[in-house]
């Protein structure tokens, strides 16, 4: 049985849980803005004295990669390499949108969300990438990837093949980047789920047994897009 430590930074949400053979035993979270940097570090001590859990104790720690938010997923990421350095511990990575779907499905299977004929729904992750612009990828209703992670412009055409006439069942659309393209995805039906160390504690310990562990010194979080500095237009002098 291990103990995983899970962190999940990629969005407006900072979430840090310790698990033991994949259920979450202890999280804290915060959806109060981008504080992460600060959050995180105080998120896993106040998790680590509540539940009495020695550093040492921790098996590995897992970090939610992204696609996301490239100054979230750095904090996360860097937080992560920096503990497995120091305790000497391997570090487990989990795609965001993995993660995101495990939340969902844990979420419908606690009736909290309700989707009809959900054994034939597919369901849609979306990371908001600004403007029209969406992080996502398409999973059956048993959390196996249909589709790449991609970064979509969403159109009325997006998503052609798993929704409308021709599908067999709901086209589901859950996460920050979601509520935006329901006007355009009027066929879509729209879930309230969030990103939570709850969708990555069951994929890390997955990972864990299957010794998939990441090279500390070279690992680098999935951004998807170039990160664009631009300059500001404003005149300072």
């Amino acid at each position: 049985m291990a103990t995983i430590l899970c962190i999940e930074t990629g969005t407006d949400i900072c979430s840090v849980g310790i698990a033991r053979d994949g259920e979450i035993v202890s999280m804290l979270e915060s959806d109060e803005g981008r504080d992460h940097a600060r959050k995180v570090g105080v998120f896993v001590d106040e998790l680590l004295r509540s539940t009495g859990i020695a550093p040492e104790e921790i098996d590995a720690v897992a970090v939610g990669k992204g696609p996301g938010s490239y100054t979230g997923l750095r904090i996360g990421v860097s937080f992560a390499k920096g503990l497995c350095y120091g305790l000497q511990k391997p570090l487990i990575a989990i795609g965001s949108l993995d993660a995101l779907t495990a939340v969902a499905r844990e979420d419908y299977e606690a009736g909290i969300v309700a989707v009809e004929e959900w054994e034939k729904a597919r369901l849609c992750p979306m990371v908001d990438a600004r403007r029209m612009e969406v992080y996502a990828e398409v999973f059956d209703s048993e959390g196996t990837a249909l589709t790449d992670v991609s970064a979509e412009v969403v159109t009325e055409e997006s998503f052609a093949a798993w929704r409308g006439e021709g599908a067999d069942g709901a086209f589901v659309i859950f996460g920050n980047g979601a509520a935006k393209c329901t006007e355009v995805l009027s066929d879509a039906v729209l879930i309230d789920v969030t990103p939570s160390v709850r969708g990555i504690a069951p994929l890390a310990q997955r990972a864990f047994d299957e010794g998939r562990f990441e090279d500390i010194a070279y690992f680098e979080p999935f951004y998807l897009k170039d990160f664009v500095v631009t300059t500001s237009k404003k005149k300072l002098f």
